[in-house]
């Protein structure tokens, strides 16, 4: 596995290796010994599996108590997943990342604990799998508004299209709204 850091400290792009033939592919997802050889150490107690139809927009959510670190990835389609910073004390708070992820380039992404995670699906559907470092505890989730001013997510959007969201998502929180982390 190839783990590269990305513009937002402590996120991680990561490019398992991949062993294939006319038969199809083999990779590994997760290997606990590699992840702490690369300096994650980490211990999940939760896996989850999403399938969202094209111009479905996801997030962006965190929770404020039992903070999740996720390690996600697609399985079929293709997404444009999205990260925000929300840490005060780091050099990149308030800033965000996007990337491609797809069954076809096999990319995975660690979002560690303190950032807002969303994504757009752009195939005609997507299987969206992720693996969390904390239980899913509804009573502290927030939802920044995907579309918030101040934080200027370049979603790829079809010209004049907007997502599909969930109602939880179309009330999505303002920048100046949510509560942040140290």
């Amino acid at each position: 596995m190839k783990f590269e850091e990305t513009s937002l400290p402590g996120v991680h792009l990561i490019k398992p290796s991949v062993f294939g033939d006319q038969r199809g592919f083999f990779l590994e997802s997760w290997n606990a010994q590699a992840f702490r050889e690369a300096g994650f150490d980490l211990a999940f107690v939760q896996d989850n599996h999403s399938r969202s139809a094209r111009g479905i927009l996801r997030g962006l959510h965190y929770q404020t108590e039992h903070t999740q670190g996720k390690l996600v990835r697609v399985t079929s389609g293709e997404v444009f997943d999205v990260v925000v910073d929300l840490r005060r004390s780091s050099p990149t708070f308030g800033h965000w990342f996007g990337a491609w992820l797809s069954a076809e380039n096999h990319l995975m992404l660690w979002v560690p604990p303190g950032f807002a995670h969303g994504f757009y699906v752009a195939s005609a559907y997507a299987d969206f799998q992720y693996k969390c470092t904390e239980l899913y505890h509804p009573a502290s989730e927030i939802c920044l508004a995907w579309d918030d001013p101040t934080v200027g997510i370049d979603w790829p959007l079809p010209t004049g299209e907007l997502p599909q969201l969930s109602a939880k998502d179309a009330q999505g929180m303002a920048w100046g709204d949510i509560p942040l982390f140290d």
